[in-house]
């Protein structure tokens, strides 16, 4: 038996000894995204290029969850965790059916470049709902969960997870390709750093993807500074250029004369596959003692392991029998339902929700994305086999009549090619005045808000202009609120929005997946108490943002705002009233009262903040513990919530973090200890001083 067919041997071992019964031409081929079979070893070809953000993406038919920013605004790292091991399931039984038929094709392989751990940090970034939002702490803890589920603990790795972009990244995508990230060692080491070290350090996420852009004037995928932060950390999977990233180098970024340099600088830094196609050029390089083969070899035996990893040279894997009647499964899609109601976020409410249906007759469901699958969809997202859309939903739970009207295009100012502006204001009008009640469903979607190159709108490259809704959408609103009919807003959007009204209340639907419908109707008629909180904070206005191209967090997400904030971080109501009375903390835990005073059962999320007092510390607070619990009418429970050593640590202008203090404050609520949550909530945090 050759070695690296022997199973008793580890991974490293076989994957040395499959890359020097390669050829260096054969070593040099396995480093191309759509890697080449190699017959005479027995090595089928391999594309590295597979996407399951939140369901297994761009292959068919496949269980859609809500887009990431819905899974972080859910605050249940167990919920994450098993979207992401439905994820890996469905991508084994796929797996097993495509390779009985010889499909090696991109979409279709077992290495996924997720999850995107990326810090939202401006509204205005278009892919910013691909990621768990503005909080290190809430990012880090959102994608060890999606680590985890989608590697799996058995002795073979289920899937192979990337965490992407590394490191400094997060708009503007019209420039990115040229864009120099400049950051503080403070900031880099504060706020963009933490998640990525948590998925290498306690999750061993199997692979890291760099970014396009350049940070602190090194490129992303070949920066000294972070790939010896990998080498620190301890990181053992394969290294992937963002796709084509490798060839900005030369054609962009001006760091290398041509493909040839590139490839070579790309290698010699540390990455290991090329999305894209300049490491064609790596042989070239090597005829020009730019690189050596030990850097093909050791890049190859990377990508070896991994495969071995994922026991692609094993006769039989424990995922080798799943199914393919796994895939978008009753079972799977109830959980992507659970994950909807969970996701949505109550941001207002007169007390018009739950609905009273034996006072309605008719409801005027309105609104561009009232009836829109894309809506559902987000980005980097599979094809659902049935799309529960809002106007499905309302019209499935509720017995009266429902209406329907479009009301505008999502951003143009006509729906008919042929027709005047304002073509559907009319029909909107008429279809509120016919009605008990208005469900107004605007918003984004994907097409608005999105990565550069994948949308086409009026906005420019994905990233939006403002946070406002688009102009149609805010004169159908106001057309509407001047009705004077109770109108439920419901905006689904992956980002901060100001819909600039006061309906009776405002649902926030982020893109929900396929039984987004269903969710939010169960939520209108209060089968489901809504219990989202935002992992992003709102803000009032875009031109008090700092610049987008400022990348210090100065004024920017809750832990460094100084004003312009319109809904907090951490923020959510619920039909219930769920009230934290107390909170100890002993070695190294935190023990909270909670107690539901309201008059229902109803999910909340228990939220820990630390504030630090010195000079180091963030200006506010850092979120530092969280835990989701339901609790009945009057019941009364004591919540235990685990808090790290390194809550009490702080970063000074050197990028050092140590414990610099002895004196912290440790606030418990269902939000924030800031005057707006308390104002909106109704309640109070508490808190206790902690001394070490």
């Amino acid at each position: 038996m050759e070695k690296y067919l022997d199973s008793a041997l580890s991974a490293e071992e076989r994957a040395i000894a499959l890359t020097d019964a390669m050829t260096v031409e054969e070593q040099a081929s396995q480093l191309r995204y759509d890697a080449p079979a190699v017959k005479r070893l027995g090595i089928p070809a391999y594309n590295w290029w597979n996407e399951g953000l939140h369901g297994l993406a761009r292959s068919g038919i496949a269980t859609m969850f809500p887009q990431a920013i819905g899974l972080a605004a859910m605050f249940d790292t167990e919920l994450t965790q098993k979207v992401a091991d439905i994820t890996a399931e469905e991508a084994r039984a796929k797996y097993n059916a495509y390779t009985k038929y010889d499909d090696r094709d991109i979409y279709k392989g077992l290495t996924f470049w997720a999850p995107n751990i990326n810090i939202f940090r401006d509204p205005r970034w278009g892919r910013g709902h691909e990621t768990y939002g503005e909080d290190p702490y809430l990012t880090a803890e959102n994608g060890k969960a999606f680590v985890n589920g989608l590697q799996g603990e058995g002795k073979t790795m289920k899937a192979a997870a990337c965490a992407k972009h590394y490191a400094v990244h997060s708009g503007p995508e019209a420039v990115r390709h040229e864009f120099n990230a400049e950051v503080s060692k403070k900031d880099i080491e504060e706020t963009y750093l933490p998640a990525f070290e948590a998925l290498v350090r306690e999750a061993h996420v199997e692979g890291v993807m760099g970014a396009y852009n350049r940070v602190n004037s090194e490129a992303a995928c070949a920066s000294s500074f972070l790939m010896s932060k990998l080498n620190e950390w301890g990181f053992d999977g394969y290294f992937v250029s963002d796709c084509w990233a490798i060839r900005d180098f030369h054609e962009h970024h001006g760091l290398t004369a041509n493909p040839v340099e590139s490839a070579a600088l790309a290698i010699k830094s540390g990455c290991d596959v090329n999305c894209g196609c300049t490491y064609a050029y790596l042989l070239a390089a090597l005829n020009e003692g730019l690189i050596t083969e030990e850097h093909i070899r050791n890049a190859c035996i990377h990508l070896m392991r991994t495969k071995i990893r994922l026991g692609m040279f094993d006769d039989k894997t424990e995922y080798d029998d799943i199914p393919y009647t796994v895939v978008s499964c009753k079972e799977h899609k109830a959980v992507s339902l659970k994950c909807a109601e969970k996701s949505m976020v109550l941001l207002k409410n007169n007390g018009i929700l739950p609905l009273d249906e034996s006072r309605l007759h008719t409801i005027a469901v309105i609104g561009p994305n009232s009836d829109s699958r894309i809506a559902l969809e987000g980005n980097y997202n599979g094809t659902a086999d049935k799309y529960v859309t809002f106007l499905d939903g309302i019209r499935e739970r509720f017995e009266g009549r429902v209406i329907y009207a479009e009301g505008c295009h999502l951003y143009k100012d006509k729906v008919s090619a042929l027709a005047q502006s304002g073509d559907r204001y009319a029909e909107a009008l008429a279809a509120a005045d016919c009605a008990d009640l208005v469900v107004l469903c605007v918003g984004l979607d994907s097409t608005i808000e999105g990565e550069e190159g994948d949308t086409g709108n009026e906005f420019f490259s994905g990233d939006k202009n403002d946070i406002r809704l688009p102009e149609y959408q805010r004169i159908l609103v106001d057309k509407i609120m001047q009705t004077g009919k109770p109108v439920v807003v419901v905006c689904a959007a992956g980002s901060s929005v100001n819909t600039e009204c006061d309906p009776d209340a405002l649902i926030h639907a982020w893109y929900p997946g396929s039984e987004g419908g269903t969710a939010l109707a169960e939520i209108l008629f209060g089968d489901v108490s809504p219990s989202g909180k935002l992992p992003v904070t709102f803000y009032e206005r875009s031109d008090m943002l700092p610049d987008f191209t400022d990348y210090s967090m100065k004024n920017r997400t809750y832990r460094y705002a100084e004003n312009n904030v319109l809904y907090p971080f951490g923020y959510g109501l619920t039909y219930g009233k769920i009230v934290c009375t107390s909170v100890e903390y002993k070695d190294g835990k935190a023990v909270v009262t909670a107690e539901n005073t309201g008059g229902k059962a109803v999910d909340d999320v228990i939220q820990l903040y630390i504030k630090d007092y010195c000079e180091n510390a963030v200006p506010n607070v850092s979120l530092c513990g969280f835990k989701r619990v339901n609790l009945a009418a009057g019941e009364k429970i004591f919540v235990e919530i685990s808090v790290s050593e390194r809550a009490f640590t702080a970063v000074d202008e050197n990028g050092e973090r140590n414990r610099f203090s002895s004196r912290f404050t440790l606030y418990a609520g269902t939000h924030q200890p800031d005057e707006i949550s308390e104002k909106l909530c109704g309640t109070k945090c508490v808190s206790t001083e902690i001394n070490l």
